[in-house]
C-alpha cells in the first residue's frame, strides 16, 4: 500500500470517527444561550429596552426623581448586565471552537496544508509570534516577486 492510500485511508477514518451528529437535547445551558443571545441581539430586545427605560424616566415625575427611582434602573442595569456577559461569552466560545474546527477541517483537507497550523489556538504567545514571523517573512517575499513581476 502506497503512503498516499494509507494517509487516504486514515483521512477517510477520522471523517468518520469525527462526524459528529447535532443533539437534540446536548448542552442545556449552550441551547439556552444560543437562543438569549439570539433575542437579546434582535430588535425587538432593543425596543422591549426602549420601552422599560421608557417607562421609568415617564415615573420619575411621579417618584419625585428620588434616589430609590434611580436606584431601580441602576440595579436593574447591573443585574441584566452581569447575567449577559456569560451568556455573551458562552455564544463566543462556542462559536470561536465551531470556526476553529471548520478552519481545521479544511486544513486537514488539503495536501500541501501544514498540519501544524490545526489546533494552534492553544500555542504560547511566543509560539504564536513565531509562526507570525514566519508568515510575515512569507508574505514579504510574495510582495517582493509580485514587484518583481510588475516590473
Amino acid at each position: 500500500m502506497s503512503v498516499d492510500q494509507t494517509v487516504q485511508k486514515v483521512n477517510a477514518a477520522v471523517r468518520e470517527s469525527t462526524n459528529v451528529k447535532p443533539s437534540a437535547t446536548g448542552d442545556a445551558f449552550g441551547q439556552f444561550s444560543a437562543k438569549a443571545s439570539a433575542w437579546v441581539g434582535s430588535k425587538w430586545a432593543f425596543l422591549a429596552a426602549v420601552l422599560v427605560i421608557a417607562g421609568w424616566a415617564a415615573t420619575g415625575p411621579l417618584f419625585h426623581y428620588s434616589d430609590t427611582w434611580q436606584l431601580v434602573i441602576n440595579t436593574g442595569t447591573t443585574i441584566v448586565t452581569f447575567i449577559m456577559v456569560f451568556l455573551i461569552q458562552n455564544t463566543q466560545n462556542r462559536d470561536a471552537r465551531a470556526i476553529n474546527l471548520k478552519l481545521d477541517e479544511l486544513i486537514h483537507s488539503i495536501d500541501k496544508a501544514e498540519n501544524e497550523m490545526m489546533d494552534i489556538e492553544s500555542l504560547s504567545d511566543d509560539e504564536l509570534s513565531e509562526l507570525h514571523k514566519r508568515y510575515e517573512t512569507i508574505r514579504a517575499e510574495c510582495m517582493t516577486r509580485a514587484q518583481r513581476a510588475k516590473s
